[in-house]
């Protein structure tokens, strides 16, 4: 699967636990930095990248990581056709995609650690969308975002 990934400075050392696992399990990474956990950079820049790369590739996905995860959250939400969620537990991670078709799993590096970041990205590749009942309010979720921006 080809996967998108973006960390601000915080999220740096996680990120690159993470996108090492999904190469040494296959997947074509697509790294959007950042290159340090040293340099400050907006993290709104990199979820930016990072979305518009899911897009771009619909069966794609993307991780996102940052102090909470709630900052490239935000951001990442604020592109049309972007479901993005964040979670600290294995359950959310599965939840976010069989229930909410989330393309885009957000990780706060200072809530949880490498290990695991690295599960929640295994929950969250691993779970399919249910579909049924769950379509109908993703596509209201979808139109909702369409009218208000």
């Amino acid at each position: 699967m080809k996967i998108a990934a973006g960390a601000d400075h915080a999220g740096y050392a996680v990120k690159q636990a993470v996108v090492r696992r999904l190469r040494a399990q296959g997947h074509q990474v697509v790294d959007f930095g950042t290159d340090d956990g040293e340099t400050s950079v907006d993290y709104p820049d990199i979820a930016e990248q990072v979305a518009l790369s899911v897009l771009a590739h619909p069966d794609s996905r993307g991780v996102l990581v940052c102090g909470t995860g709630q900052g490239v959250a935000m951001a990442a939400n604020g592109i049309v056709g972007i479901r993005a969620g964040v979670v600290a537990d294995t359950y959310s991670a599965k939840m976010i995609r069989a229930h909410n078709d989330a393309n885009v799993l957000c990780i706060g590096a200072r809530v949880v650690g490498p290990g695991l970041a690295r599960e929640l990205l295994e929950a969250f590749l691993g779970t399919p969308f249910a579909g049924g009942r769950h379509a109908g309010r993703v596509q209201k979720l979808d139109a909702l975002r369409r009218r208000t921006t």
